[in-house]
This record gives structure tokens, C-alpha cells and sequence, in this order.
């Protein structure tokens, strides 16, 4: 065989070899790659978040929910049946103790008060008329009657004295004794006149009567209109309409519902179990649901001492001394009460404990590369933390969470849970 088919031939069979040996290089690799992916958690341990016990202020705390409420809920209502002439109120408003919620339609009325008024007119007219006229033409007249009498005693004297002369005869002497008399009688009635005419006599007193029931006929003419504008009792929140213009009312109907302004509450309702906890004067804080990011602070001031036998629960209030604009009557609304703070104490988070509700809670501890069963003893529980009194060590690691499925013994990675210890 000729050298260069030799050569060519030898050539062929080494790049052959050396791309046979290529592929079996590249194949160990993946191989190798492959194990060390599925054998990486056995070797260096499964990969778990870790979370650090460390010192700090935790606050204990009852959550429950219940509705906001005021201390009463006023009912607007009329008293009498009548139309509806107009509403200037809206519904949701904000009113004044005597702003107009409700205007009735009052022609009667105000008639009824015209009549009232010229009643009242014409009886200040009389006792003016008395006191003007009626008792100074009396007092004339008493005059003139003392002035005819003391003539008709003149006369009478006259003829008396004539008589016994012989001058004159007994008709005479009659006719003067009769105008002396009559004379007599009228000074009588025109004394009678001026006392009755005096400011303590019967006249003025009649007059004056009739003016008093003039005035108390204003009154009740009054008091009736005032009841065609119903108006707000209290200061308030208008909460409920049930009255539209053109409507006729009827005594006792709710018309329209009024929250009044004053002192917010929440009422809650906390299982019976926390009752112990609770006590007067706690600080809590509250939060609507329709509002879940805004918080309001609330002071609790009462305990009902009696318990709800079907729902196990106690009722609860508490006041809210600076209410936000946005919470309503009956909105439902969250409260976190607080029974008790430790500062300076172990705490961890909620979810590394395993059997927390039980008698014997426990931790998985990070020793080295082993998850390591631990018992603790716990203490107050807050929102996301439980202060840890016995069992661990301030900077001690433990698996964050105790769903992760780590069993004690497990060899474990650990890697720092974000916002761990905290």
C-alpha cells in the first residue's frame, strides 16, 4: 500500500478515537453534574429558612371584631298628620341640634296665628280704651254727679225750709227730696264708673283677662307651627330616610334615624376563654373594615358581667376618645386590645413553633448541619411573635417555619429568613 493512503488511513482512525473518547469526556460530566444536583441536599443539607431568637419588647394582645355604635340613636317622628312640603336635609349629612329636618306644609297653621295675633290686637286696643278714655271720662262724670248732687241738696234744703214757712207745698218739697236722691244714686254709679275703670277694677281686669287669653290663643297658635318644621333633638349624623316631599305623615311613623354626635363605641363580642385578661381602662387598637389600613385608638370601659351562653362570648365596649371622620354608626370595625407587654424579652416568630397550642412546644434548633429538636416554654404572644421563656438563647437559629417538613436529625442548609427575628 502506498505511504499516503497509509497516512491518511492512520489519520482517519485517530480523529475517530479521539471524538469517541470526547463523547464519553462530555457524558462523565452530565453524569457527574446531574448526581451532584440530586446528592447536593444530602451532602451539604436541605436548604431551610432560618430564623434568629433575639431580644426585644412584645405586647400581648385579644383580637375581636365587632360594629361601631353611639350611646343612644335618635328617632325623628311627627305629631301630628300632615303633607310634606319640602326636606332640606340629605341623608349621610352632618346636622345641628334645631336644624330643620323636615318642613310641613302650614297654611292652617299660620291662619290660625294671624287670627291669634288680632286677637291679641284688639284686646291691648280695649285696655288702652280703659286707661285713655273709659277712666277719664268716669272721673268726669263723677264730677259732674258730685256737682248735681250738692245742687240737689241745695234744693232740697230750700224747699224744706219753704215749706215749714208755708211758702211752697208738700209736692214741692217731694220733687226735691226725689232729685236729691237721683242725684244721690248717679254720684253712686259714677264713683262705681272710675273704680271700675281704675287699673284694679273689674273692666280693666275683664280686658286685661282677655288679653291673657289672646296672648296664650298665640301660643298654642305657635306651638302648632313650630311643629310643622320638625328639627334635629341633638347634634348628629342623619343615618336613615324614610319620608320623601308630597308625602303625609302620621304621628309616630319614623321619619328619618339620627346618630347623635358624642361618645363613639365599639362593641365586640370575645370568646369567654380571654376574659381573664381582660380589664377596664385597656389601651386597644381599632380598624374598619372598610378602612383595614387606618388605625384608630380605643380605650376599653366596660365588661357586661353577664356571658352569652350560646356563642361562649362576653361583650366588650370601648370608647374611642378621637373618632375618624370616616367611622359610622353600625360600620363593623377590629379591635386589638392589649392585656399585657414584656420589653426586653427572647422573642421569635409565631411560625417556628411546632405544637404551640399544645402542653410541650418546641423548636427545631440549627446545630451545625442538623435540625435539632428543642422544648421551650413559652409567654406572651404577639402579632407574628411569642416571647420565649425558657428553651433558648439569645442569637440561637431554628428552622422559620414549622411547615417546612424538616423532621429533628434532618441535616439542614440554613439560609436567613427576610425580617427574621423580628
Amino acid at each position: 500500500m502506498p505511504f499516503p493512503r497509509w497516512s491518511r488511513f492512520l489519520t482517519e482512525r485517530l480523529d475517530a478515537d479521539r471524538g469517541r473518547w470526547l463523547r464519553r469526556a462530555v457524558a462523565v460530566v452530565v453524569i457527574l453534574a446531574v448526581a451532584g444536583y440530586f446528592l447536593r441536599d444530602a451532602i451539604l443539607g436541605t436548604p431551610v429558612e432560618t430564623a434568629m431568637a433575639a431580644r426585644g419588647d412584645i405586647v400581648q394582645t385579644v383580637v375581636a371584631s365587632g360594629r361601631v355604635a353611639t350611646p343612644q340613636r335618635a328617632s325623628i317622628s311627627a305629631v301630628i298628620t300632615e303633607r310634606v312640603a319640602s326636606i332640606p336635609v340629605q341623608e349621610g349629612q352632618s346636622v345641628r341640634r334645631g336644624d330643620a329636618l323636615i318642613v310641613l306644609d302650614d297654611a292652617d297653621e299660620r291662619a290660625g296665628m294671624a287670627q291669634a295675633q288680632a286677637a291679641v290686637a284688639q284686646a291691648e286696643a280695649r285696655i288702652r280704651q280703659i286707661r285713655e278714655v273709659g277712666l277719664p271720662a268716669a272721673g268726669q262724670g263723677l264730677a259732674l254727679a258730685q256737682a248735681n248732687l250738692v245742687q240737689a241738696q241745695q234744693q232740697f234744703d230750700r224747699a224744706q225750709n219753704l215749706k215749714a214757712q208755708g211758702f211752697v207745698s208738700q209736692a214741692a218739697l217731694d220733687d226735691a227730696k226725689r232729685n236729691l236722691d237721683v242725684a244721690q244714686s248717679q254720684l253712686e254709679s259714677a264713683r262705681l264708673q272710675v273704680a271700675s275703670n281704675q287699673p284694679t277694677g273689674s273692666d280693666s281686669l275683664v280686658a286685661q283677662t282677655a288679653l291673657t287669653q289672646a296672648r296664650a290663643a298665640v301660643g298654642a297658635a305657635q306651638a302648632r307651627l313650630d311643629q310643622m318644621i320638625i328639627r334635629a333633638p341633638v347634634d348628629g349624623i342623619l343615618i336613615g330616610r324614610n319620608v320623601e316631599p308630597g308625602d303625609v305623615v302620621q304621628p309616630g311613623k319614623e321619619l328619618m334615624a339620627l346618630a347623635p354626635s358624642g361618645e363613639t363605641q365599639v362593641v365586640v363580642q370575645i370568646d369567654e376563654k380571654n376574659l381573664a385578661q381582660l380589664r377596664v381602662g385597656q389601651k386597644a387598637l381599632g380598624s374598619a373594615d372598610a378602612y383595614p389600613h387606618e388605625r384608630f385608638v380605643a380605650e376599653l370601659f366596660y365588661i357586661n358581667p353577664g356571658i352569652d351562653a350560646l356563642r361562649g362570648s362576653v361583650e366588650v365596649k370601648l370608647r374611642v376618645p378621637a373618632p375618624p371622620p370616616y367611622l359610622r354608626q353600625d360600620m363593623t370595625a377590629s379591635v386589638d386590645i392589649e392585656v399585657g407587654r414584656h420589653d426586653d424579652v427572647l422573642v421569635i416568630p409565631s411560625g417556628a413553633v411546632f405544637d404551640a397550642a399544645g402542653a410541650q412546644p418546641w423548636v427545631l434548633v440549627v446545630a451545625g448541619l442538623r435540625a435539632e429538636k428543642r422544648p421551650v416554654k413559652l409567654g406572651y404572644k404577639g402579632e407574628g411573635r411569642v416571647e420565649v421563656v425558657d428553651g433558648l438563647a439569645a442569637g440561637d437559629s431554628m428552622v422559620a417555619a414549622a411547615g417546612a417538613g424538616v423532621v429533628p436529625g434532618q441535616r439542614v442548609r440554613a439560609v436567613a429568613a427576610p425580617n427574621s427575628g423580628s
